[in-house]
Order: structure tokens, then C-alpha cells, then sequence
């Protein structure tokens, strides 16, 4: 069951003259009513621009790209949730229309350039501008995530929050050797009993806080939805070309199904 919403509250005027009648919504969840205490984000699921903002002035090629999403993640999600009987939540939009795991003062919000690329539909926006694909897309989208933990908190049903990423084998000329990256900021418990998971299965480099790290001024999730609440929570990221196709999404998903299920039990309350 697919369930599309914006949340009461949101500007309405902002988002109607940004999403037009044809475009989907900001996020879609997936198993909303699922049992499991894994509760599974992923921030840059979609590659989809609005209609209004013409691909950016980008040819598709560029989209498809890394830099217009996490290449992978959207399946990968979906089917661990299936498998963990877990809600998931996944974001419509590309991350270069406005990118749903960065603060609202990060410079890399609504980047005007990507990895060498330019992006001309967002080279010199005004306030206005950037308000509107906020209004849109990014608040309605964490408005649904804190309203999901509002819930299940007052339920009294148990969270682990896991941020679903994935990256590019090759980044800025320099190549990327991890198969996967467990990252971090503040609280690491999960982090850690995660990565240390993952690197007893023999087959993988597993990076710690690599590709990336989590910082209050980079990244959303980590900070606001995990330890803005004390969840226990991790960000992981699997290298793009593990997942590229139907058969390394499963494989992957069926890799983190056991792995999470078996940490579960020793992870603290």
C-alpha cells in the first residue's frame, strides 16, 4: 500500500504553483501500518523535476546520473521494507531540485553545480525561489517523517532509524574502494554494532563515517530525526554499482534483512 500526502499546514499557494496537476507528490510510503522498529528513510530516492522548472536545463543523461539521485536506493528500500515488514519512506523529487537530507542554511540545499556539472535552472535563485521548492517538497516531506515518529512514539512503539543511501564508485576523478559506509555523527551505538555486522560477513570493505561523515551543517535526518529524538539511528550508503539492477537490490536487501534482525535483540531500548 502507497500512500501520497502533503501535511496540513503546508503552504498551499507555494506548493500548487511549483507542483502542477500532473506532478506526483513530494514522497511516497510504503507499508504504513508495518510492525517492524525499523522505520527506513530515503531522502534521495527520486530523480523526477517538476514540470515548471524544465529538467533544470539539463538533458536526461544528466539526471540519470548520481548527481540526480542515489542510483539503486529507491528499490533497495522497498524491498528491505517488504522484507522487515517496516515502514519506508522514499522522496519523488531529484536531489538537485532541492536536496531533502541538508539543512535549510546548507549551501548545497539547491546546488548550482554537481560534480563538475552545472545546473542553470538553479544558478541565481532569490529568496522566493528557494522558499517555494522548500514549501514544496522538503518541509511536507520531513512533516510526514516527524508526524510517522510522532505516532509511533505515542504508541509506544519502537524506532530504529536507518537513513538509506547509496554513492558513486568514482566521485570528483577519485575512485571509492568501500563496497558500503556506516556513517555517524554524536550517537553511534547502532553505527557501530552495524558496521562491526558487516565486516564479519568477509566479503566486504566497509567504511567508517566513508564516503562521507555527518556533520549538523551537512546532513538533516541524522540530526534532527535521530538525535534531535535520541532514536537509535544509522546512515548507511551502498556503493551504486552494487545495486544498479533488480538482483543487487535484493541481494542487498536480503544481506540487511538478516543482519538487522540479528542485531535487534542485543540493541538498547
Amino acid at each position: 500500500m502507497n500512500l501520497h500526502a502533503n501535511p496540513a499546514g503546508s503552504p498551499i499557494t507555494a506548493v500548487a504553483s511549483l507542483l502542477g496537476r500532473d506532478d506526483p507528490p513530494p514522497f511516497t510510503v510504503h507499508n504504513p501500518h508495518g510492525a517492524s522498529p525499523f522505520m527506513l528513510l530515503a531522502d534521495h530516492a527520486g530523480q523526477r523535476v517538476p514540470a515548471a522548472l524544465g529538467n533544470l536545463g539539463l538533458p536526461q543523461a544528466e539526471l540519470d546520473r548520481h548527481i540526480g539521485w542515489d542510483i539503486g536506493i529507491a528499490g533497495t528500500t522497498v524491498e528491505l521494507a517488504r522484507r522487515l515488514d517496516a515502514f519506508a519512506i522514499e522522496q519523488t523529487w531529484s536531489r538537485l531540485v532541492i536536496d531533502c537530507n541538508r539543512p535549510l542554511a546548507s549551501p548545497t540545499l539547491i546546488p548550482e553545480t554537481s560534480d563538475g556539472t552545472l545546473v542553470p535552472g538553479n544558478a541565481g535563485l532569490d529568496s522566493a525561489q528557494r522558499q517555494q521548492r522548500i514549501d514544496a517538497i522538503h518541509a511536507p516531506y520531513h512533516a510526514r517523517i516527524a508526524a510517522e515518529l510522532d505516532r509511533r512514539r505515542d504508541a509506544g512503539q519502537p524506532t530504529l532509524l536507518v537513513m538509506m543511501h547509496s554513492f558513486t564508485p568514482v566521485m570528483n576523478g577519485h575512485p571509492r574502494p568501500w563496497h558500503c559506509g556506516v556513517l555517524y555523527h554524536r550517537d553511534a551505538r547502532f553505527a557501530h554494532a552495524l558496521r562491526d555486522a558487516l565486516r564479519a560477513e568477509g566479503d566486504l570493505d566497509v567504511g567508517d563515517n566513508q564516503p562521507y561523515a555527518v556533520s549538523d551543517s551537512s546532513d538533516y535526518a541524522v540530526p534532527v530525526h535521530g538525535e534531535g529524538r535520541g532514536l537509535l539511528h544509522v546512515e548507511l550508503e551502498i556503493r551504486q554499482d552494487l545495486i544498479a539492477d533488480a538482483a543487487g537490490q535484493q541481494a542487498w536487501a536480503a544481506r540487511l534483512e538478516r543482519l538487522f534482525t540479528a542485531l535487534q535483540p542485543a540493541l538498547p531500548a
